[in-house]
């Protein structure tokens, strides 16, 4: 056996190319489709201007509720019958909701496509919702949502999402929302909200050979018996920041570590600073390598990990960083990392540390971007947040292309250490002392 003395050196980056994007309007809808010449799997997506933004107050979980239940079958067949359809033909249902859409999606070889797309509408279009099913459903939810909730996290990051964006709006709420508010959820609401937004036509997502597809006929398979014009385009939510901290201490007691949540608001996605402002995040707390990683877990031990990034949506956005600690260190964590992000905000990032972020960044879009699944996913962030079709074209170019100025000034504008929400879940009787004596902020006990 040979041994290899040192790590062979990296080859050339190959070039990165994204499909070209077709749009086709057929039936009051729009196919948008991605050309994959050869691709034999193809897969397809119904986009519906139906996200959680749209459920009423105290019945948060709604549309998840009503995703979980398409797959009880159809007005035309049962749920046995709607399986054993997709069985045939190699295709597996999923449904998915987040704050600006719900999809119904399938992928099966590209000559099976049309019965899929037909089978995944009549799921969207035309779905059983038998008030057992869904009733069970909901049971389900509230079953799994009592257990999560359980658990250390979701009561932290409810806390922090109800100050960052007020308790009383749907933002402010958790975005599939909590055991009360699925509890209450009726099946009329299910009802409602499937007749109120998802007989809407909506914009059909197809990646694949497009050579051997027939756009037109998918669209009016995905299209057929829907009406209503799209839906008028809400802005993006201002930005405010506090002018101090505030400590949200939610009370776990006995609890042996501390579960972090530090955040404010932040910008949408459609943000002109969106590269800049993610390799910032990257090169503080978005990557193995990154600031807070460093110091947090290597150099202080306090934990196994802790994250921070940017997440945005179509109409706001928010910076967040998360991690758990040991209770007996609790407020030296939270301290060394405001000090971190501080640190990022006024210095910036040096050119060492931008070089490892823009290459892991552009090394992995050019990874992810590797099947129809994936390629799907960019339409969905196209279309959502009305990008140019050449949007993932120029998009590596741009992350290699950030420079240090660039990106240090896009931390300079978007992080805001002192105007940082820190939710504290934890032994209260245990922490709330030292918190205190850190004089992070405002010590508050949280409602939830």
């Amino acid at each position: 056996m040979t041994l290899v003395a040192s790590r062979p050196s990296s080859g050339e980056a190959r070039p990165y190319s994204f499909p070209d994007v077709v749009r086709t309007p057929v039936a009051g809808g729009l196919v948008v489709a991605a050309h994959l010449p050869g691709q034999r799997l193809a897969s397809a997506s119904l986009l519906l201007d139906a996200g959680a933004a749209r459920e009423a107050l105290g019945r948060e979980g709604t549309a998840a509720i009503l995703a979980k239940s398409l797959e009880e079958g159809t007005r035309s067949l049962d749920s046995a019958g709607f399986a054993l359809a997709l069985e045939r033909l190699g295709a597996e249902l999923s449904t998915s909701v987040d704050w600006d859409s719900f999809r119904v999606g399938v992928s099966v070889p590209v000559a099976l496509l049309p019965g899929a797309v037909e089978l995944a509408a009549a799921a969207a279009r035309t779905p059983k919702l038998d008030p057992a099913d869904v009733a069970r459903v909901r049971d389900d939810e509230v079953t799994a949502l009592r257990m999560d909730w359980a658990q250390p996290g979701p009561r932290a990051d409810a806390a922090l999402r109800a100050d960052l964006f007020g308790a009383a709006e749907r933002f402010g709420r958790p975005l599939h929302g909590d055991p009360t508010s699925v509890a209450a959820v009726t099946v009329e609401d299910v009802l409602a909200y499937h007749r109120d937004w998802l007989l809407r036509p909506g914009v059909l997502l197809v990646a694949g050979d497009l050579d051997h597809l027939d756009l037109e006929a998918l669209g009016a398979a995905a299209f057929a018996g829907t009406s209503g014009d799209p839906l008028p385009e809400e802005g993006p939510l201002d930005v405010p920041i506090p002018a101090g901290r505030k400590v949200i201490l939610v009370d776990r007691p006995g609890s042996v570590q501390s579960t972090l949540r530090l955040g404010h608001r932040a910008p949408h996605r459609a943000h002109p600073d969106y590269v800049t402002m993610s390799l910032a995040a990257t090169v503080l707390g978005g990557a193995f390598t990154s600031r807070l990683n460093h110091l947090i877990r290597e150099v202080k031990g306090y934990t196994y990990g802790i994250r921070g990034d940017f997440g945005m949506s179509r109409r706001f956005g928010r910076f967040g960083v998360s991690s758990g600690v040991q209770t007996a260190v609790t407020a030296p964590a939270l301290v060394d990392t405001i000090a971190e992000i501080t640190r990022t905000q006024a210095e910036g990032v040096t050119e060492d540390e931008l070089a490892v972020a823009r290459s892991w960044r552009a090394g992995q879009l050019s990874v992810d971007m590797q099947t129809p699944g994936s390629i799907l996913g960019a339409l969905v962030t196209l279309v959502i947040h009305g990008l140019p079709d050449d949007y993932h074209v120029h998009l590596r170019q741009q992350l290699l292309g950030a420079t240090v100025d660039q990106v240090s000034a896009a931390a300079a504008a978007h992080l805001h250490a002192e105007g940082l929400t820190l939710v504290v879940e934890g032994d209260a009787a245990a922490i709330r002392d030292e918190l205190t004596a850190a004089d992070l902020g405002e010590i508050v006990d949280a409602e939830v």
